[in-house]
């Protein structure tokens, strides 16, 4: 396949970092950062954008695919060191970047023209923002697809809220509060991809996109995924994840995972208690808000306010240094247990920040 360079990039995103080309029917965008898997930056969010932008209008175009470079996945998420030396220095930049990145998901979620998504291999945080609110969303045997948020302190943003809330039953909160991968069959089990193509056949698929319509050529190349672990899970998932007896709080899914005799369920118990529990609050809350939600861009306005307050919590610092920056998987989370986070600090989360809100109207609002 050739490549174009038919969009000139804006002096502030460099062209490298996003490919952009057409070929045939198809406009490519390729996050080109392979040894950050792909991580994105602001600029290329801006990119992105620009591309969606002149391609919208463009009836030469009739299809926009999105891949990543490398062999390692589509998008890791963010630039998490970026986000933790701004938080570290004050935290102004960043919300810049998630205004326009959430917007752009919300973009993406609209996109009047098919919007195919190759979700191969890792696909975390921002990754999951740019794909899963596409309209065809291809997972291959290598897809690694979480919104692993709650273990560096922060909770599941682009839209994540959204798209977990409505996941069938209780597996969208397992997903969420956990941060576990989901591999093709359950990423589609979970809402979150479409399709399965065995990743040898995405170069054919993408050659076809250039000659035939989205729809039809996915479904041409499309197989039965191989089978995945979240089905034979559902049981235990919903009984402890949902609400009983009124009570809907992380302290009580600990305890009726711990308490259901089944072992798969007590090792998730272990696995929360790892996790930073302001943000294991602010994203059970977050998502039983979302679930309520009629639109997307009401869940990005409030993700938008979750972030600007995340930004501004030791948490996250201490979670990307633990994770990311020093890697000894040892953080040390303020407040440290459950029961010293307060619904009172929970609910500050949810109030309106300094930073101003994102703003974001569903059509026809």
């Amino acid at each position: 396949m050739s490549v174009t360079a038919d969009l000139p990039a804006p002096e502030s995103a460099p062209a490298l970092e996003v490919l952009v080309h057409t070929e045939g029917r198809a406009g490519f965008l390729t996050l080109n950062r392979p040894r950050a898997i792909n991580a994105l930056t602001h600029a290329m969010v801006r990119r992105i954008d620009g591309a969606l932008t002149a391609w919208e209008h463009d009836p030469a175009v009739e299809t926009v695919v999105i891949r990543g470079a490398g062999e390692r996945g589509l998008c890791a998420g963010g630039d998490i060191r970026a986000i933790h030396d701004d938080a570290r220095a004050g935290g102004t930049a960043t919300p810049d970047f998630w205004r326009d990145e959430y917007r752009l998901n919300a973009r993406i979620a609209r996109y009047p023209k098919p919007y195919v998504a190759f979700m191969d291999g890792i696909v975390m945080g921002g990754g999951v923002g740019v794909s899963a609110h596409g309209s065809l969303r291809i997972v291959t045997e290598r897809s690694r697809i979480a919104m692993p948020e709650t273990g560096i302190g922060f909770v599941p943003d682009v839209g994540g809220t959204y798209l977990l809330s409505r996941a069938p039953g209780e597996l969208g909160t397992h997903l969420a509060l956990t941060g576990a991968q989901a591999g093709a069959a359950d990423a589609i089990l979970a809402g979150l991809a479409d399709h399965y193509v065995p990743s040898a056949g995405l170069p054919a698929l993408a050659d076809a996109l250039t000659r035939e319509a989205a729809t039809e050529a996915v479904a041409r190349f499309a197989r039965p995924a191989p089978p995945g672990e979240l089905a034979e899970r559902r049981a235990w998932i919903d009984a402890c994840y949902a609400e009983t007896d009124g009570i809907d709080t992380v302290e009580a899914v600990v305890g009726r995972l711990t308490d259901s005799g089944v072992p798969e369920a007590k090792e998730t118990a272990t696995v929360l208690l790892t996790r930073s529990p302001t943000a294991l609050k602010a994203t059970l809350k977050a998502l039983r808000r979302a679930r309520a939600e009629a639109d997307l861009e009401a869940v990005l306005n409030t993700e938008f306010r979750l972030s600007c307050a995340a930004l501004a919590s030791p948490d996250l610092v201490e979670g990307i240094r633990a994770q990311v920056v020093d890697k000894d998987r040892d953080p040390h989370w303020s407040p440290a247990t459950l029961a010293e986070v307060t619904e009172q600090d929970t609910e500050r989360w949810f109030a309106p920040r300094a930073q101003g809100e994102l703003g974001l109207r569903a059509p026809g609002q």
